[in-house]
C-alpha cells in the first residue's frame, strides 16, 4: 500500500483518563466525513469514546496543519482537532442544532473566500465559512482542479487545485472553521445589529458581519434529459473532471460543444482508450483556436471521434456503470457507442438561491454594492467576488481577492467598535 494510503488513526480510551498515541494503520474513511482537501486526510476512530487529551509525539514539518476527527459520543458529534493539539470543536454534526460565535461569517469556500479568510485574520477577526460543497475550493476544486489558470500574479502558470491548496495553507494560521454539505438558509438580523444565520444542518452560526463570496451563488448541471441517468451519476456519467488518471485507459462520450467539452476532450485524449465527442452541430462556442486543434487531432488521430451531428438519446448498462450511449441524428436515425463514461458538459445552472429572501438588492443574479466597501443594500453584509457587482467591474479572480481586502477593512469597526484601525503592511506586522 503507498506511503499516502497510510494515515494515522486517533485510538482513545477513558481507561485512567489516558489515550493511547498515533498508530499507523490503513485509512477508514466515514461515508458522511467531508472531502474537504485539508480535511481529507481525517480519520475516524475506531474506538468511540468521549474525547480524551493525549499527550502526542512531536510533530514533523509535514504533520503540522493535519486534521483528526474523532465521534464523541456523550455529544453525539463529530469532533476534529489539529495537529498542534488545540482547539477541539464541533464540525458537521448529526443534524442536531449547534450554536457558535465568530467575528465574520464567509459564505463560500472557493479562492476570494479563502482570501477572505486570510484579510479577516490579518485584522484579528476570526471567521467560520459555509458552502455547499463537500470541499473547499468552489469552482476551481469542483470543475477544473487541473485546469491551468494564467492571470494570478506571480504565477505565470498555476492549477486551479494548487491555487486552492495555497489559498488554504495561507489561511490556516487563523484557523477558519469550514461548515462543508450545507447551505445558509436563514438570515436573522438582530437588535444589536448582529447576525443570526442558519444552515441546512441545523447549525446556527452568530456573527458580527457577513462576507458573501458564492461566486455566481449555487450552482448546478444541466442534466440531459436521459431515463435513468440518476443510476449512473457519480459512477460512470459525470459532471465535472477532478483527476484525469480516473479516466486513463477508459472509452469516454464527451457531449457539449463549448469550452469544457472541447477542453477536456483534448486533455484526455492522450491517456484515454477512445473518445467520442458528441454535438448537435459542427460548430463549436468553444475558443476558435481549442475547436481547430480539436478537430485536427480527429483527423489525424483514430483515439478521437466527432459524432456530429447527434444528439444524446439513451443509456445503456447495469449497476451504475455504463456499456453504451445511444445518439440519434436530427433524422432520428440512431447510433450505438460503447463506452465506459459518459461527460455531458451542458453548463451550470446559477441560482442565488436563499440570499434573494435575505432583504439583499438582485441585480440579474447578482448582487450591487458600494465599490469602496463592498457592503451591499444590508449594513453589515458584504458581497465579493462573482456574485458582486458595481460598474465596469472585472470578473476575475485577483479583483476578488482586492474586494476581499478592502470588505475586510471595512468590516473591523464592526468587530471592534470604537477601536482605531492603522493600516499597515504585512512585511512589517507579519502574521498576528
Amino acid at each position: 500500500m503507498p506511503e499516502r494510503e497510510i494515515r494515522q488513526i486517533i485510538y482513545l480510551h477513558q481507561r485512567e483518563g489516558g489515550a493511547r498515541h498515533f498508530l499507523r494503520e490503513p485509512r477508514q474513511r466515514a461515508d458522511k466525513m467531508p472531502r474537504q482537501r485539508g480535511l481529507a486526510r481525517a480519520e475516524i476512530a475506531p474506538q468511540r469514546h468521549q474525547i480524551a487529551r493525549p499527550q502526542h509525539p512531536p510533530q514533523t514539518r509535514g504533520q503540522r496543519g493535519k486534521f483528526f476527527f474523532v465521534f464523541n459520543d456523550l455529544r453525539e458529534r463529530w469532533h476534529f482537532r489539529d495537529s498542534y493539539g488545540k482547539n477541539w470543536r464541533h464540525f458537521k454534526g448529526n443534524g442536531m442544532e449547534n450554536t457558535y460565535q465568530t467575528d465574520v461569517l464567509i459564505i463560500g469556500a472557493g479562492p476570494v473566500g479563502l482570501f477572505a479568510v486570510f484579510e479577516c485574520g490579518m485584522l484579528k477577526m476570526k471567521a467560520h465559512v459555509v458552502d455547499n460543497l463537500d470541499e473547499i475550493g468552489g469552482q476551481c476544486s469542483a470543475l477544473y482542479p487541473e485546469k491551468p489558470i494564467f492571470d494570478i500574479p506571480g504565477y505565470p502558470e498555476i492549477m486551479a487545485g494548487e491555487l486552492i491548496a495555497r489559498l488554504e495553507e495561507q489561511a490556516e494560521p487563523f484557523r477558519p472553521v469550514y461548515h462543508l454539505g450545507q447551505q445558509a438558509e436563514k438570515m436573522e438580523k438582530l437588535a444589536d445589529g448582529t447576525f443570526r444565520v442558519t444552515t441546512s444542518r441545523g447549525a446556527v452560526i452568530c456573527a458580527k458581519a457577513i462576507i458573501l463570496a458564492a461566486g455566481a451563488g449555487a450552482f448546478g448541471p444541466n442534466r440531459p434529459p436521459l431515463e435513468g441517468i440518476e443510476e449512473y451519476e457519480g459512477k460512470s456519467v459525470f459532471y465535472m473532471v477532478k483527476r484525469r488518471r480516473d479516466f486513463e485507459g477508459k472509452k469516454i462520450v464527451i457531449a457539449g460543444g463549448g469550452d469544457s467539452a472541447v477542453d477536456w476532450a483534448l486533455s484526455l485524449a492522450d491517456i484515454a482508450e477512445k473518445i467520442y465527442v458528441v454535438h448537435r452541430r459542427d460548430k463549436f462556442r468553444a475558443a476558435p483556436d481549442s475547436a481547430a486543434r480539436l478537430q485536427k487531432l480527429a483527423a489525424e488521430s483514430g483515439k478521437v471521434e466527432m459524432v456530429i451531428p447527434y444528439q444524446l438519446h439513451g443509456l445503456e448498462g447495469a449497476d451504475g456503470q455504463l456499456s453504451a450511449v445511444i445518439v440519434a441524428d436530427l433524422d432520428g436515425a440512431e447510433r450505438r457507442l460503447e463506452t465506459d463514461i459518459l461527460l455531458p458538459f451542458f453548463g451550470l445552472t446559477p441560482q442565488l438561491g436563499p440570499f434573494s429572501d435575505w432583504g439583499l438588492e438582485i441585480a440579474h443574479f447578482h448582487i450591487p454594492v458600494d465599490q469602496a466597501t463592498c457592503e451591499t443594500a444590508v449594513k453589515g453584509i458584504f458581497a465579493v467576488g462573482d456574485v458582486a457587482t458595481y460598474p465596469h467591474k472585472l470578473k476575475l479572480i485577483l479583483t476578488g481577492f482586492a474586494e476581499a481586502a478592502q470588505a475586510a477593512h471595512a468590516i473591523h469597526p464592526l468587530v471592534f467598535p470604537g477601536q482605531e484601525l492603522h493600516f499597515v503592511y504585512s512585511t512589517s506586522k507579519g502574521l498576528p
